[in-house]
């Protein structure tokens, strides 16, 4: 569930993208099941290693759900360079992916064809931990500060204005490049500040008995409650196959639902699958999940137009995107009723 892989995607999908379109991605081959049935396969690229964001998509798969609905699905990890220019070339059909993520590829002069078809998660449950011995409480207490960044314009221009917002001088954070995987340690170590998700790593937290500092992204600036993670599907895909996707996102929504109201069972359904994650981590992290999912909405996975659009007309004004795509970029279309 870390960050550092998609924050890194966000600057080589762009470059990526010029080449990868022209050619053709290879087509799935139907599977065919010992008693004769045809299943339709959805190869489905992770953002990261399989965690609790992933969850109703494996309780999908271990129900036979998605086989009842005709689909063979096939989860597949991330490359390094990241997954969003694979599937906008058609060599996967969905990825999990981020709306930050997506904006400079769908925004190019070359853009990527993909869309975002389902949330996630409805909030943005990232933002900036620091334990509590470092005193930072709002983001004007970041001044003096040495945050552990990814490098990045985004992350750069997100600090900047949430600094700024609070009255804080920007220039006064110290921000060094490191693609710290462990938060905590990090935190104990170099740093006094560092971008995680509530989630995973606070929740790591609290489980260790360390006393933390949290700022919300998405409470202390609306602007940044954006989408994060989604799925998001091939544009050609989409047009040709689109009672698959249907298909397909029915039974997620059904797996997120059980999640929903079972969070210790669905937790067991993807330890596994992924029997090397921290038992009492992962229940945890699934138990707070199972509030966020659906969180504020009466169906899995929609976005919200206004929510979409603010957010990627920021990273305009920021020069962040090549042009002010607004609410370009999702679909509820796809979404059970």
């Amino acid at each position: 569930m870390k960050t550092n892989k998609k924050i890194i995607a966000v600057l080589v999908c762009v470059v990526l993208a010029t080449t990868m379109f022209a050619g053709c991605g290879q087509q799935p081959t139907p599977t065919v099941t010992e008693d004769g049935y045809e299943l339709t396969l959805v190869r489905v690229i992770l953002d990261w290693t399989p965690n609790t964001n992933h969850t109703g998509m494996y309780v999908a798969l271990e129900k036979g759900w998605f086989a009842e609905l005709g689909i063979d699905v096939e989860f597949q990890q991330p490359p390094e360079f990241g997954a969003v220019p694979l599937v906008g070339a058609g060599n996967a059909e969905i990825v999990v992916t981020f709306q930050e993520e997506m904006g400079p590829g769908i925004a190019g002069t070359n853009p990527i064809p993909i869309t975002a078809i389902a949330a996630l998660v409805q909030h943005n449950t990232s933002g900036i931990m620091s334990l509590a011995e470092a005193g930072i409480y709002s983001p004007r207490d970041l001044e003096g500060k040495v945050f552990a960044s990814w490098g990045t314009d985004l992350v750069t221009e997100i600090m900047r204005h949430i600094m700024e917002a609070d009255g804080a001088n920007f220039d006064e954070l110290e921000i060094i490049v490191d693609f710290a995987t462990d938060a905590i340690s990090a935190l104990q170590t170099r740093f006094d500040a560092i971008w995680v998700f509530y989630g995973w790593d606070a929740i790591a937290a609290q489980l260790a008995g360390i006393e933390y500092n949290y700022i919300d992204l998405g409470r202390v600036e609306p602007i940044f409650d954006f989408y994060s993670p989604v799925l998001a599907a091939n544009d050609t895909w989409l047009s040709q196959h689109p009672d698959v996707a249907r298909a397909f996102l029915e039974a997620t929504a059904r797996g997120y639902a059980f999640a929903i109201e079972n969070p210790v069972e669905a937790a067991e359904i993807l330890l596994r699958h992924a029997p090397e994650l921290n038992r009492e981590l992962v229940i945890a992290s699934q138990e707070f999940l199972a509030g966020q999912y659906m969180a504020n909405v009466a169906r899995w996975g929609e976005f919200d137009e206004e929510r979409w659009a603010r957010f990627y007309s920021w990273m305009y004004e920021r020069g962040l995107l090549a042009n002010d795509i607004g609410a370009f970029g999702f679909t509820n279309e796809f979404l059970p009723n």
